[in-house]
């Protein structure tokens, strides 16, 4: 008994002193391998995710740029005026179209005009309902500006608003009922007006709309 009693006693305490030993370096070499290996692939799982939210996010951001832009512009030239405007307190044009090619803003390229449904209600503001508006290219920017008053005086800074972004180049084309032109000249109005734009990242944008073309002022304003 007394025997048998010790070999248990030897076995058990042969037992713990194995499991003192701890893990061999082959062992310890091999846990940390595998934990980077996981570490390096949850971090790449991780940084493509947010290089994704990032990336879309962005993406979102521009398309709403470009669509606020258009909006706008769809919004000032199926509101144009048959009215010449005065640029910087000079004599008014006979044109109710301003361009690059009329000598406006030659060395950019721009379109300016006068529109009708500036909010006014009551007239309680010191302004007109019609405004004076412009378009043009400015470093690689899209640019809307506008004049509190209809005609500008001599040395009166109109309020500038960037649109678009990332604009190589900008183009208008007038359509006259039959043919799309380069160029537009008279004192009428075309029946439409494209404009087409070049970026960086979506390439040539061209969109289209119609104005009121030659409908006499009282119909034009009713519209």
């Amino acid at each position: 008994m007394k025997v048998s009693a010790y070999l248990t006693v030897h076995r058990v305490n042969r037992g713990l002193t194995a499991r003192k030993k701890g893990f061999t370096l082959i062992e310890v070499l091999i846990a940390i391998a595998i934990f980077s290996v996981i570490s390096l692939a949850s971090f790449t799982i991780f940084d493509t995710v947010l290089r994704g939210d990032e990336s879309a996010k962005i993406r979102s951001e521009r398309q709403n740029e470009l669509q606020r832009a258009f909006l706008l512009i769809e919004r000032d030239f199926s509101q144009i005026a048959k009215r010449t405007m005065r640029i910087n307190g000079e004599a008014a044009s006979k044109k109710f179209l301003q361009t690059a090619d009329n000598n406006f803003l030659a060395d950019q390229q721009a379109i300016a005009f006068v529109r009708n449904g500036w909010t006014n209600p009551g007239l309680l503001l010191p302004r007109s309902d019609m405004q004076s508006v412009a378009y043009r290219l400015v470093d690689q920017t899209l640019e809307r500006l506008h004049y509190n008053f209809v005609d500008a005086v001599v040395g009166q800074e109109p309020k500038i608003r960037p649109l678009i972004t990332q604009v190589t180049r900008l183009a208008f084309e007038f359509y006259d009922g039959s043919q799309w032109q380069k160029k537009w000249s008279g004192n009428t109005l075309p029946q439409a007006i494209a404009i087409e734009i070049d970026t960086l990242d979506y390439g040539v944008i061209r969109r289209q709309f119609l104005v009121a073309g030659d409908l006499g002022a009282d119909e034009q304003s009713r519209t």
